[in-house]
């Protein structure tokens, strides 16, 4: 979901069209749609997590 997630961003999508092109893959919400929130979370933590990365 990570990657579609970017993928969607780049194309300039907001995080309402991002959130309802996400399909949740597992887990207990399996088959729906992520909440704009939970998108933004996702690609903030992705974001944090490559800044390190590239610090270190």
């Amino acid at each position: 979901m990570l990657a579609m997630a970017l993928h969607l961003r780049e194309q300039g999508l907001s995080l309402r069209d991002m959130a309802a092109k996400l399909v949740i893959t597992t887990g207990k919400k399996k088959g729906q749609h992520p909440s704009p929130a939970t998108v933004m979370r996702m690609l903030r933590d992705h974001n944090e997590q490559t800044t390190a990365a590239a610090g270190t």
